[in-house]
């Protein structure tokens, strides 16, 4: 593929909005828009030339997303692409971005996350705290170690055991002191991935393993932020 056209802060460049303004580009059903509102509804400045360059960029990436979909269907799970999914998807990418990245179906990816253990995000439908997998669940947890915070919906680092007092006589859990691991918006780079974070207290029923994934070639150490 050539080279992409450059995208300024401000430009709504989003494929769902470009292959918004084609339909309306070329509408059958009522009078198609301007090129001059093309521009305006991408939020880019009034010029014909980028604005088929765009075009003509969404399509090109477009038509190569089918190609490699087409290619990869029917192939198994390469360990590579079982090693991403595990990566991108604990720090914090979707499963449609992590899709797009392997030119896999949302199937193909959701399929991965189950069969190997990775704790599920909660979504905005899903009402209090999400199941953890089976591979996850653990009475106990050691300081420094990545984990999976069930409550929070991210990586988390525990940072210690609370033995103030008899958390798993009184509740059935011991409690733990948690670094909470944010992440910004650009998930797919690991390496800058995480912007900062903040402590919290949760029981260990709500935190999940994550040292199984290894196996996959996680590599817990990219989940964390040097604290």
């Amino acid at each position: 593929m050539g080279q992409r056209v450059k995208k300024k802060e401000y430009e709504r460049l989003t494929d769902s909005n470009i292959q918004k303004v084609m339909g309306l580009l070329t509408s059958e059903d009522g009078k198609p828009i301007t090129k001059k509102e093309a521009c305006e509804l991408l939020n880019i400045a009034y010029n014909t030339q980028r604005l088929s360059k765009i075009i003509e960029d969404f399509e090109t990436r477009a038509a190569h997303r089918a190609t490699r979909r087409a290619q990869n269907r029917g192939k198994p799970a390469a360990d590579h692409e079982i090693k991403e999914v595990a990566e991108a998807y604990l720090a914090g990418a979707s499963i449609s971005d992590i899709s797009k990245s392997l030119y896999r179906s949302a199937g193909f990816v959701k399929n991965i996350i189950q069969k190997i253990g990775i704790p599920a995000k909660r979504t905005a439908e899903d009402l209090g705290i999400t199941y953890l997998p089976e591979e996850c669940v653990s009475d106990t947890f050691s300081p420094e170690e990545i984990v999976w915070s069930a409550r929070y919906n991210c990586a988390a680092k525990i940072v210690q055991e609370k033995t103030d007092m008899d958390y798993a006589g009184k509740y059935g859990s011991k409690c733990y002191q948690i670094y909470v691991m944010e992440h910004s918006s650009n998930t797919m780079e690991f390496s800058t991935g995480v912007k900062g974070g903040y402590n919290a207290f949760q029981s260990a029923h709500d935190l999940g393993k994550l040292v199984h994934l290894q196996e996959y070639g996680l590599q817990l150490e990219r989940l964390e932020k040097v604290i």
